[in-house]
């Protein structure tokens, strides 16, 4: 099965823009009456045709609209970009074929200078979904103050949880999360929280937790966190 990403589909008929029709008609060597799946994103898979094979304005007519429920858990990503962008890149295509559904880049006290487009990372995502037959894209949010998020009342609810490099922390995110929430997680840079921010933390009542005994770069936290999530929610329990 391929996935493709057509982000407005209101109609039982619509056209792809140039880039996309050229790919799917002369890479793809998709013509007239082939079926194809599509996506808007918003938990939908539409199953289609190829009405007309033009690689400049594909026509494709809907045959069928299915909706994927949600999940009954969500899960937040917080996390310091790092300096190099093509690590942040590579960890955000990485855990969207995981599963995650909300990410915040976050800046810190010891967080390294980073530039990272918004809109590239948006496309690395659509092509992560699309490569994972995902029907919901994550949502991909501006870089904030970790203060700021720390003590945003919206998170209430949340099971929240700081993950830093400390010996005495060392009670892993999998036996700390409960099954069927809501999770917000938050990574720092690779110079770590600093003590005044982990302090903040604890007074909002995040709980301290750890990614296992080795000490992870950024990315590999970030990772490693969305994976414990999902594996606290999908393994089946005896």
């Amino acid at each position: 099965m391929q996935l493709f990403f057509h982000d407005n589909i209101t109609e039982n008929i619509f056209y792809l823009d140039q880039e996309e029709s050229k790919h799917l008609i002369k890479v793809l060597r998709k013509s007239q009456g082939d079926k194809v799946d599509f996506t808007d994103g918003q938990g939908y898979l539409y199953r289609c045709v190829v009405l007309d094979s033009n690689p400049k304005k594909a026509g494709i007519k809907v045959m069928e609209r299915l909706f994927d429920p949600e999940d009954d858990y969500y899960i937040h990503l917080a996390i310091c970009p790092t300096k190099n962008p093509d690590r942040m890149e590579w960890m955000i295509e990485k855990i969207t074929e995981i599963g995650v559904h909300e990410i915040t880049l976050m800046e810190s006290e010891h967080s390294e200078r980073s530039f990272l487009k918004l809109d590239r990372l948006e496309k690395k995502i659509v092509s992560a979904c699309k490569q994972s037959l995902k029907t919901r894209i994550p949502k991909l949010n501006p870089i904030c103050e970790m203060k700021d998020l720390v003590v945003n009342k919206k998170f209430d609810t949340y099971q929240r949880f700081i993950a830093y490099v400390d010996k005495e922390n060392n009670q892993h995110l999998f036996e700390k999360a409960k099954p069927n929430g809501a999770y917000l997680v938050l990574i720092g840079p690779e110079g770590d929280f600093s003590s005044q921010e982990i302090d903040l933390a604890f007074k909002n009542f995040f709980l301290p937790c750890s990614l296992g005994k080795s000490r992870l770069r950024t990315e590999t936290a970030g990772l490693a966190a969305v994976h414990t999530l999902q594996l606290v929610n999908n393994i089946p329990l005896k």
